[in-house]
């Protein structure tokens, strides 16, 4: 299947697939499976597919990840397009993040697609629009899925198991003061209260720290006031980002930080959750007994839209993703089918 898998990432390098406009990756991924006379599924541009003999009766397994890229910086100096090989190197747009992934678990569930003496149901989905968290990718296909037991999230984590992700939140805040004349002792300068709030917010320390993705972060990113030199500006906007361990919910840190500030805090969205996987999962472990290494991840993915247990965990190098002259090693697919091929058989017979 490495040959295949191959051939299909370099076909979905060769189409540009930006967040909502991966109609044509998503075609490609549909003949894939036709040509393999497997059935598939669609809505919008996510494709999904079922293994042979699905038994209702089986728990389920989520085989996840995405079609969709970024758009290529200006730092290109190759064809983003143009699916290139190079010293054992597929350089492409989406090749690492997360084509490598994706082809690769494709690969996968094709291994296991006609076996009829699995344990687990096996359904493979290759969603998009999840480097904008859109809302027609995986959250918009998960309620047609059935119930899912644990997932698999494709992202590139050298085939280690990153065995939790921080959420996201986004904090539109707004500092209320009164104008008046800057050369007079007159109004309430909003810009003051908002420095003020920030300051609180970069002192704070969040009581309890993850074991795997440490403490909750908060960071002041944008900050604007004031229409003229000699006018005490009346309102402060600020957002923060903050970045939510498996700790604490998003309820539990609106709550805590409306509490701490005097401006008012509206959630731009609580939807991207923090997530995580118990060590003791048959999963990790399979992961463990293969000699993978577990760590908490950083960055987000659609696990943070996925309300199963999910491990994420893919080849490819997450340092590579959103760089110029993205690329994949060939190794690193070839271990990709492999790794997933033995982490899987060691839970589904």
């Amino acid at each position: 299947m490495y040959s295949q898998a191959l051939e299909l990432l370099q076909t979905l390098i060769s189409i540009p697939s930006l967040s909502k406009e991966e109609d044509r990756t998503a075609d490609a991924i549909e003949k894939f499976f036709a040509d393999r006379n497997i059935p598939t599924h669609r809505k919008l541009n996510n494709i999904w597919a079922v293994n042979k003999h699905y038994n209702p009766n089986l728990p389920t397994i989520l085989l996840n990840s995405h079609h969709d890229t970024v758009k290529p910086n200006s730092g290109y100096t190759r064809d983003p397009f143009s699916p290139t090989v190079i010293d054992g190197k597929l350089y492409g747009l989406g090749s690492n993040d997360a084509g490598g992934c994706l082809v690769s678990l494709i690969a996968t569930f094709c291994n296991f697609y006609d076996k009829n003496n699995l344990r687990y149901n096996l359904i493979l989905a290759a969603t998009a629009e999840e480097e904008i968290s859109g809302l027609n990718g995986i959250e918009c296909i998960y309620p047609d899925l059935g119930p899912i037991d644990v997932a698999i999230v494709g992202e590139p984590t050298l085939m280690n198991l990153a065995v939790a992700e921080k959420g996201l939140m986004v904090l539109d805040c707004v500092a209320h003061g009164k104008s008046g004349h800057a050369a007079r002792e007159e109004g309430t300068n909003a810009l003051y209260i908002a420095l003020d709030d920030i300051n609180r917010l970069r002192n704070y320390e969040f009581e309890r720290v993850s074991p795997h993705l440490g403490k909750v972060k908060m960071t002041t990113t944008i900050i604007h006031a004031g229409s003229q030199h000699n006018v005490v500006p009346d309102t402060c906007t600020f957002v923060v980002d903050v970045r939510i361990t498996d700790e604490y919910t998003h309820e539990e840190v609106l709550a805590i930080i409306r509490d701490m500030l005097h401006s008012t805090v509206t959630p731009r969205s609580m939807r991207s959750r923090s997530s995580s996987i118990p060590m003791e999962h048959p999963i990790v472990q399979a992961g463990l007994a293969l000699g993978r290494s577990t760590y908490g991840s950083p960055t987000s993915s659609d696990q943070a839209l996925i309300p199963a247990t999910s491990l994420k965990i893919g080849p490819g190098d997450s340092a590579r993703s959103h760089t110029a002259d993205e690329f994949i090693y060939l190794h690193e697919i070839k271990e990709g089918i492999e790794l997933y091929i033995a982490l899987l058989e060691k839970i589904v017979f």
